[in-house]
């Protein structure tokens, strides 16, 4: 409050909003480090690898086709929703837009966006009915992502069918003294409270009301920033269903021991993600009794969600832990001079929504091919891995291989890219597409 003789009345308003949405007394507890703490080295010592079905189909009591009939029909009654997080910028892309609006299609130049939304669409069309959107932002994305989506006719999408909302805040303390820093004299320094946040947000824009209006009761969760994720997959789902879970995750198998990714591991009973920073290198190279990893299985943010389970979720405060993470942030010194760190310099405190598995029924694991289902693009190109150049190949490889087993010749170099809304499975790939059909040069399967 040290500016606040300074300020405008319009001023003063901002700063006492921000204000009276903090929970002080929370804040005084994360700073004191009153909170819980995870012991993630007896964790680890603790670690088995999850239940889960494994690419093969083995590790369930079902078949894979028990569960895709599952899948569909929860599909074609309606039960199922959509959620995107699309909170993040394209800074790392070099993008100075919502991330959601990257064009990533390797013909179509499609946005991510448009990958889902087409996505949607024609699993709409394939089961005659309506698949809802809940599309979370940011503060730093709200408004653009509106304009974007209103803008471009909802992506062919209704308008009363796209629910975007955004995500809740929290304040970046001083590292040293844990007191609130300012970003301006008439603002607190926030940041995004993590996707965890989604669990609160949702029922702050009374999403879990929409969705038990229209008979939902399972939502497909997937992060923008992965065109080939998952979504309302019928497979995925089904699994969910016939494990008779409150929430199942997708995993892919880790390359090597440190890869980073989170761990999803079996303790004491219940499901569990150990990020790779708390995983020790002991617990990270253990092996099984053929040689592989014990602790296999890699999150990659695709989980199925009943809806239930959320609301349950979201009227305990305790439900979700939180992180801390040291970053450098900007702030206003006591005379009104914006300070530059060049080292962390503060604490920001997060959620994930993958620490709601240990509190789940039956919680249940799908190993994935990640050639299948996990392309992200997070950096810009030049960087080692997940940059637009690696995530369009990836696209382009899958797709060849999609018409290649429909008995399609792709000529070699040549690039393809398939719109779900054209084909979204493989049998109406190769209904629509025969056997002996070759293609030439590079071609976009659009609808």
């Amino acid at each position: 409050m040290q500016f606040w003789d300074e300020l405008e009345d319009v001023g003063r308003g901002r700063l006492l909003d921000q204000l009276r949405d903090i929970d002080l007394s929370l804040i005084g507890k994360l700073v004191a480090g009153e909170d819980e703490k995870p012991d993630f080295v007896g964790m680890a010592n603790r670690a088995l690898p999850p239940p889960a079905v494994r690419i093969d189909g083995t590790g369930a009591a079902w078949s894979a086709a028990d569960a895709t009939r599952a899948g569909q029909q929860a599909l074609a009654a309606g039960r199922v929703g959509a959620v995107i997080v699309a909170g993040g910028q394209g800074t790392r892309l070099g993008f100075d837009q919502p991330k959601g609006m990257f064009p990533i299609g390797p013909l179509s130049g499609r946005t991510l966006f448009q990958f889902f939304a087409d996505k949607i669409l024609a699993t709409q069309a394939r089961y005659g009915v309506v698949v809802p959107l809940y599309l979370m932002t940011s503060p730093l994305t709200h408004e653009e992502t509106e304009r974007y989506w209103r803008e471009n006719g909802y992506l062919g999408l209704r308008p009363e069918n796209v629910i975007v909302f955004c995500q809740g805040t929290m304040p970046a303390v001083d590292a040293q003294t844990g007191k609130l820093l300012l970003s301006a004299k008439d603002s607190l320094s926030l940041s995004p409270d993590g996707h965890g946040g989604t669990v609160r947000a949702l029922g702050l824009a009374g999403c879990y009301e929409d969705a038990a209006a229209r008979g939902i009761d399972i939502f497909s969760y997937i992060q923008v920033d992965n065109p080939l994720a998952s979504l309302c997959d019928p497979d995925l789902i089904g699994h969910h269903l016939m494990a008779g879970s409150e929430m199942t995750t997708q995993v892919v198998r880790k390359r090597y021991p440190e890869e980073k990714v989170g761990n999803v591991v079996m303790i004491d009973g219940a499901l569990r993600i150990i990020e790779y920073s708390d995983l020790p290198a002991e617990a990270a190279s253990k092996l099984d009794e053929d040689g592989n990893l014990l602790l296999w299985a890699g999150n990659i943010a695709v989980h199925v969600l009943d809806v239930g389970f959320l609301r349950r979720a979201n009227a305990s405060a305790d439900a979700l832990p939180f992180h801390r993470a040291h970053k450098v942030t900007p702030y206003l010194d006591g005379e009104g001079k914006t300070i530059q760190p060049t080292s962390p310099n503060s604490i920001k405190f997060e959620r994930f929504i993958f620490d709601l598995l240990p509190a789940a029924e039956n919680g249940f694991v799908v190993e994935a091919d990640p050639d299948t289902s996990f392309a992200p693009v997070k950096n810009g190109d030049g960087a080692a891995h997940d940059t637009p150049t690696s995530t369009r190949q990836m696209i382009c490889r899958l797709h060849r291989q999609m018409l290649e087993s429909c008995g399609v010749h792709v000529a070699p170099g040549m690039r393809v890219e398939i719109n779900a809304r054209y084909a979204l499975d493989l049998k109406e790939l190769g209904d629509k597409t025969p056997a002996g059909t070759t293609c030439h040069e590079d071609r976009y399967f659009g609808p």
